[in-house]
């Protein structure tokens, strides 16, 4: 019987006995192992399909290849369809290159339909376009193929991402009147600032020492917009500079997760998407028939967060040694206790996938709440902020016409 070398998603590998490569997966899948790369045994395991699994915590990965998120979403909704009506592999994929628009996606399904014609797995196929799909996708298809469920475990893929989708967009939603009510206040203030406080304090011919403390500071600032714009600007993109390289920066970035978790409004909103994220995805993984230790790390790639990243990297490190998921999710403080008590009895029940699967509903119907929170409590706050800032400009104003008004009288 030939023999079969692979490679997992930890760096470890083996032999295993099979009378082809699918048997091979299978058997591999059986030990509680997913891998990543498999030959039959005389030759190199190549990475999967020139270059194997995306790299591990990629996550959700899109649009290299012409493919946005609902586009991918669709795509693997109708490949599950395809296979599940009874459809070939090959034939479903053909069917879905014709439906595509963009020059880019056509030639992403050739790739893909080209090696699986000459006999390498979807999987494979997948991993070969880089980072169009991402780990979380590639392993599904890859144990799709080991169990024989390649269908079914695609429909759940596109259950995941539609998820994602439509989370993606509350949060969209969320942000959006917000960030126009602030950027339409910041430019009122400066108008004022810049062409109304000016005018005002010609006309007053005031001695500018004379001058209350409010007043001052706002001609100060009209002056400095007036004469020194283009410093403004100049520091301002070098602030966003700095701030890009310091949130690209391991150190920063995880300095910045943090305190976003720890800020108020924004916090328990990012908590909140991550876990339902985390718990959606988990359930996913481990009821397709995925390892707990590699569903971790795969799942880690879609928390968006640094600091909740490294907590999932304590537990891989915990149940790599025989310790419990529930120990560490629960020191770290960031993962709500609901959600350690159902991993806690999930692990001792043997039951962590339907469980999980269960409260996934629950956490995502949490983060909709939040959301709606947020949206609600966010603008008044803006606006009461920006009010006060454009009272303290009125105030100015007003105290300028006051002295305006005394000099007259006194002359």
């Amino acid at each position: 019987m030939p023999r079969y070398s692979y490679t997992t998603a930890g760096g470890g590998g083996g032999v295993v006995e099979a009378p082809d490569r699918s048997a091979a997966l299978r058997e591999v899948v059986r030990l509680g192992q997913t891998p990543t790369a498999i030959a039959e045994d005389g030759g190199a395991p190549a990475r999967s399909a020139e270059g194997g699994a995306a790299p591990a915590g990629a996550g959700f990965s899109f649009g290299s290849g012409g493919l946005s998120l609902p586009e991918m979403t669709n795509f693997m909704r109708e490949l599950s369809t395809a296979l599940r009506a009874g459809l070939p592999l090959v034939q479903g994929l053909r069917t879905i290159a014709k439906q595509m628009k963009k020059p880019a996606q056509k030639r992403m399904m050739a790739s893909i339909i080209e090696r699986v014609e000459h006999g390498k797995s979807l999987s494979d196929a997948f991993a070969a376009q880089g980072s169009v799909f991402g780990d979380l996708t590639i392993n599904l298809t890859r144990t799709g193929e080991a169990s024989g469920r390649l269908g079914e475990v695609l429909h759940h893929a596109a259950e995941l991402l539609d998820k994602d989708l439509k989370l993606r967009r509350s949060l969209m939603a969320a942000t959006m009147y917000p960030a126009i009510i602030a950027l339409l206040v910041v430019g009122a203030v400066i108008a004022v600032t810049v062409f109304i406080v000016p005018n005002i304090m010609k006309t007053a011919r005031l001695n500018v020492a004379s001058l209350p403390w409010p007043t001052r500071m706002v001609q100060g600032f009209a002056e400095f917009m007036t004469h020194w714009w283009w410093a403004a600007i100049l520091g301002l993109l070098a602030l966003v500079f700095v701030a890009y390289k310091v949130y690209t920066s391991p150190r920063g970035r995880l300095a910045i997760d943090e305190a976003t978790l720890k800020a108020p409004l924004l916090g328990p909103l990012m908590r909140d998407v991550a876990v339902a994220r985390f718990t959606r995805t988990l359930a996913t993984l481990t009821a397709a028939g995925i390892p707990v230790v590699s569903a971790l790390r795969v799942t880690k790639g879609v928390l968006g967060n640094r600091a909740m990243e490294a907590v999932i990297d304590r537990v891989v490190e915990q149940v790599s040694h025989g310790r419990t998921i529930a120990g560490p999710m629960e020191e770290s403080g960031y993962f709500p206790p609901m959600l350690v008590q159902i991993v806690n009895m999930g692990e001792r029940s043997g039951r962590l996938e339907e469980l999980l699967g269960q409260a996934a509903g629950a956490f995502e119907e949490k983060t909709e709440q939040s959301v709606r929170i947020f949206t609600a409590a966010l603008p008044p706050v803006l606006v009461m902020i920006m009010a006060g800032v454009v009272g303290f400009v009125v105030l100015a104003i007003l105290l300028a016409l006051l002295e305006m008004q005394d000099s007259v009288m006194r002359g």
